[in-house]
């Protein structure tokens, strides 16, 4: 077994195996644990592992030659993960675990996420707000970034914003952003999301509008120095994922003179057949002024529900650019196309 080469190798460069776009994942063992992924869906779909020798398994997959995928071995009768033995890459899923990773060889990681020492720093501050129209008794946190600038600027709203904050590094991705001229200075507000709450909360809610509006513009506007809404009408902006990238759509179908640029990474538009209220609002032209910034995984469930949205956009007039990546639905994808989207809507 100690010679077997394909063992040899992972054990020298992990798992998995990649050999041109083909990936080979091993498991050793007297028997195997399933794989589970973002391209099989996860748990939904776990994948059999072939035996290869009388202790050593594999599964092996193609894909494309600039795919970032995550994966965890998984046992079905006990709905247990497993570590991973031959990759010691981990990364938190938001979900109370955690998951492995590889890049494949034309993948590149976004260097806007690194921290430079030498180049101005925004700064971030804590607060805590009463949450008024949300169905929540308790003050929620929002975290304010304050560009290294004195001028005016206009404000980004982060639904999600804990996570973006902390796992996507949002506020380092803007501080060089900015130092490099790629975009023009802006601050941000990151909001928290309600938790058990949070898909009430981001299903196309009037009360998170009315929050939004009520509680969390006037905070930004006592703390950062702000661009005045009313003579330039739409330059704020709104951004999220999943959830939270309906919800930006959704804030910016409602409220189009304040935020004329909407950030929708892996959102989601559907379910069980049915439509939120987003796109029957873009069905009826509504906030058709909006500019609009879409991006999704390859192997992300919704990415057909991405897809589909396109020429609904397109041909009730909404100016949208879509792009699609090979990766999943993970804070690790959306880190890497922020930077995008933001230069995108805020370049100069």
């Amino acid at each position: 077994m100690k010679n077997n080469p394909l063992l040899e190798q992972a054990k020298a460069h992990g798992n998995p195996i990649i050999e041109g776009n083909q990936v080979t994942f091993l498991w050793q063992g007297k028997s195997a644990p399933r794989l589970i992924d973002d391209v099989h869906a996860w748990e939904e779909h776990p994948q059999r592992m072939k035996r290869i020798t009388k202790e050593l398994w594999g599964y092996t997959m193609e894909l494309p030659a600039d795919a970032y995928l995550e994966y965890a071995f998984y046992e079905p009768r006990t709905k247990q993960r497993i570590t991973d033995p031959l990759n010691r890459n981990i990364v938190y899923n938001g979900l109370g675990n955690y998951n492995h990773f590889f890049s494949m060889p034309e993948h590149s990681h976004t260097a806007l996420a690194e921290f430079k020492k030498n180049i101005p720093h925004g700064k971030v501050t804590h607060y805590h707000v009463d949450t008024w129209m949300l169905a929540d008794d308790e003050q929620r946190e929002v975290c304010l970034y304050r560009p290294p600038v004195k001028e005016p600027v206009p404000l980004l709203v982060v639904y999600d914003g804990v996570d973006y904050l902390e796992r996507a590094k949002l506020n380092i991705i803007v501080d060089n952003l900015i130092h490099e001229k790629r975009i023009r200075p802006i601050a941000l507000a990151f909001l928290q999301n309600g938790g058990d709450r949070r898909a009430a909360e981001y299903a196309c809610s009037d009360a998170t509008v009315m929050w939004l509006d009520n509680v969390v513009l006037p905070l930004a506007r006592r703390h950062l120095k702000l661009l005045d809404i009313k003579t330039h009408r739409g330059v704020y902006g709104v951004m999220g994922a999943s959830f939270g990238g309906l919800m930006s759509l959704y804030t910016g179908l409602r409220m189009p003179e304040i935020f004329g640029r909407v950030i929708s990474q892996s959102g989601v538009f559907e379910s069980e057949g049915r439509d939120f209220a987003a796109v029957d609002l873009i069905r009826a032209k509504q906030s058709r002024e909006i500019k609009l910034w879409m991006d999704v995984g390859r192997f992300d469930s919704l990415l057909e529900d991405n897809r589909r949205l396109q020429p609904i956009l397109r041909e009730n007039g909404y100016e949208v650019n879509y792009r699609e990546f090979s990766g999943g639905h993970n804070y690790t994808c959306w880190q890497n196309e922020a930077g995008i989207a933001l230069e995108e809507m805020f370049g100069k």
